[in-house]
């Protein structure tokens, strides 16, 4: 971080590299096939803290961002529905209750 950084004094402000990092280690151990590498315990807490921090940002700020990098092809369909199939199923719940639950961006809601 550099001395200009606004980040260097927050206590959080480490999690954007670390972020960066992991994407970046994530794709060199799936293309050599080494994902086994990684604990299922540090995957699933990875995926839990970036769950729990996008929920709180589209919610809080009322608004949506791209969960994904890139335009969206930096993960397969099959890998997307792979972990949201298993995300509902870690809690309990069938593909009725996601279409229930789908629901129009916020900014989308905001009257003209």
């Amino acid at each position: 971080m550099s001395a200009s950084d606004p980040l260097k004094n927050d206590p959080y402000g480490w999690i954007d590299e670390a972020a960066r990092q992991i994407d970046e280690a994530s794709v060199a151990m799936v293309a050599q096939g080494e994902a086994a590498r990684v604990s299922d315990e540090a995957v699933a807490q990875l995926m839990t803290a970036a769950i729990r921090l996008y929920a709180a940002k589209s919610d809080g700020e009322e608004r949506t961002f791209p969960p994904l990098t890139g335009r969206g092809d930096q993960i397969s369909a099959t890998e997307l529905l792979t972990a949201v199939s298993e995300l509902l199923r870690a809690q309990h719940l069938s593909p009725m209750e996601l279409a229930l639950w789908f629901r129009h961006r916020p900014e989308e809601m905001k009257a003209d």
